[in-house]
Parts: structure tokens; sequence; C-alpha cells
């Protein structure tokens, strides 16, 4: 069976427009993934520490960082733009932190603070339909307060009233110390009083 002309042609353009809008929707899942690897895995305070990014395509329109949960102005720490001069602008969350950015995506923050833990967010606009996403967790240590003893540990006592201590019991077979004054010490047993002494009726 031969395919008319007219229908080849309506066939071939509905097959070409197909496969346009599956070139265009699959880099957002399958085709590309964005991946920040830390280096170091683990910093420490006031060592500079590199978030590679992996995966850019190479041509794209700008690159944002940012850090925290959410991304928009307010956690914005930087946006570049290739095309420009100079081509990272500064956001809100920038404060005083010394963050430079790179061509393919990555950022390299100086001499990291424990305040500068968080999640970092990259956003990679490719076109006004597509951008690329990607995060991950940093946690800067402080190994000066890691070895800071526990709060009380080293103090000297506070003075005050002395608590009384509790008497030993004496071991098994033991005497006691006499006491001052030559009296008899108490030892728990009872002892009969002399003559003439206390109740006539129980000595006689």
């Amino acid at each position: 069976m031969k395919i008319p002309t007219r229908t080849q042609g309506h066939f071939s353009k509905s097959l070409l427009l197909s496969a346009l809008i599956l070139a265009l929707w699959m880099p957002q899942g399958s085709q590309a993934a964005l991946h920040i690897q830390k280096i170091p895995e683990q910093p420490q305070k006031n060592q500079d520490l590199l978030l590679s990014v992996q995966g850019v395509p190479d041509t794209f329109q700008d690159i944002n960082w940012y850090l925290g949960e959410e991304t928009y102005g307010g956690t914005r720490l930087f946006t570049y733009i290739p095309e420009l001069l100079r081509p990272q602008r500064d956001g809100s969350a920038m404060k005083q932190r010394d963050i430079v950015g790179f061509p393919n995506g990555s950022m390299l923050l100086r001499r990291a603070q424990p305040t500068d833990s968080g999640t970092y967010q990259v956003a990679i606009t490719i076109n006004p339909a597509w951008t690329m996403k990607a995060k991950t967790e940093v946690q800067v240590a402080d190994p000066a307060r890691a070895c800071t003893p526990a709060a009380g540990a080293g103090e000297p006592p506070v003075p005050g009233p002395a608590k009384p201590r509790p008497c030993p019991l004496l071991p098994a077979g033991a005497k006691p110390l006499p006491a001052p004054g030559g009296l008899a010490p108490m030892t728990g047993k009872t002892h009969p009083r002399p003559a003439g002494q206390g109740h006539q009726g129980l000595w006689g």
C-alpha cells in the first residue's frame, strides 16, 4: 500500500515535533544531573572550602548559589553571569563571607567558619524553561571548641559551710574509742546501776 505524499509529509512533521519536545524535556530529568563535591569533605574552621559542581553543560545563561533550605533573594549568595565583564554579583546572604565563583559553576569559600554551616544550593539556568539544580550539606568543625572542657570542670570549689560527714560503722570485733571526760561509750548495751541509785524496786 502506497502512502500519499501529503500524508507522508504530515507524518514527518508530527514525528519531528514529537522528537523536538522530547529533546527539550529529557535533560530536566534523565539526560543531565548536577552533583556537588566538597573539597575537603569535612572542612574545619579557617580552611578554604571548594564546592565543585559536576555535570554543568557547555553553555548556560547564569549560575545562582544559595545558603539555606529555600532559594530566594534573601538566601542568595551570588549570581554568576559569564557574559559580563564582572560576572559575579553578590547577593543578600553573602554578608562578610569571602566567596569566589567560577565559570564552571563551582564556588570557593575562603576561611570557612562554623557559622557558614548549612545547606548550599546551586541553580544553573540553561534557558528560560530549563534550570538545573543541586544541593549539599556543609558542616564546618571547630577543633578548638571540641577540646574545650565541659562547663564547671577544673573550677575551684565554692566556699561555704562544711557538710556533715556520716559516722563510719565499726567493723566486727573492733572496740570503740573512749569518750572524752571518762564517760563510757554508748555501745547499745544496758549497764546495771549501782545500789542505792535509781529505782530501788529494780536493784533491791
